[in-house]
């Protein structure tokens, strides 16, 4: 009762001396305005509500040091607007870090899936490869795999270039049946 004859100078001194008193006829001077001006920036009620317990909060905490070079009602009106605008800025981050996140997110499902599939195709042609001709694979092998000329292969096998020649030719032709045309314009 004595609080509400205290001019804001005087409940500011007896804040600093720690009397819990003090601030609560802070709050009740001041809540109602500024949580009208805080709502009228932000219009969600439970943000308001915790942005003015962080700011009574925050004078209790920090009651001590407290330094007010203006009245103490500029002093929470500024906060108030200070605090709005943090959160304005807070929701912006961390609403670009989640779409970055999502967004992150959607191209490495994509990029896993494509390097699945990458997989799985590689295992069907090998598979197919393995089921070729032991001359006709070797020979397409060393052809694909080892990147040799058909003058290369001749050599190594002691054959005719025209004989590596219609085999890698051969061994196309099998893979390309096989696979279809679809998967064997992929990988040849």
């Amino acid at each position: 009762m004595l609080n509400e004859l205290l001019s804001d100078d005087e409940l500011l001194c007896q804040l600093k001396l720690g009397k819990k008193s003090a601030l609560n006829e802070i709050y009740k001077r001041y809540f109602a305005l500024l949580y009208a001006h805080a709502y009228r920036k932000l219009a969600n009620k439970e943000e308001v509500r915790d942005i003015l317990q962080d700011l009574f909060m925050y004078l209790w905490n920090n009651r001590e040091e407290l330094s007010i070079h203006t009245s103490l009602s500029s002093y929470l009106y500024t906060s108030i607007r200070n605090r709005v605008l943090n959160y304005f800025r807070n929701t912006k981050v961390r609403d670009q870090f989640v779409e970055s996140l999502q967004k992150n997110s959607a191209n490495s499902e994509s990029l896993v899936e494509q390097r699945f599939h990458e997989k799985e195709l590689i295992k069907i042609v090998e598979k197919e490869i393995s089921q070729l001709p032991a001359q006709t694979r070797l020979i397409f092998e060393m052809s694909r795999n080892l990147e040799m000329s058909h003058r290369e292969i001749a050599s190594e096998l002691n054959i005719s270039h025209f004989t590596v020649r219609t085999q890698v030719r051969n061994a196309l032709r099998i893979l390309r049946v096989k696979l279809g045309t679809y998967i064997f314009s992929i990988f040849f």
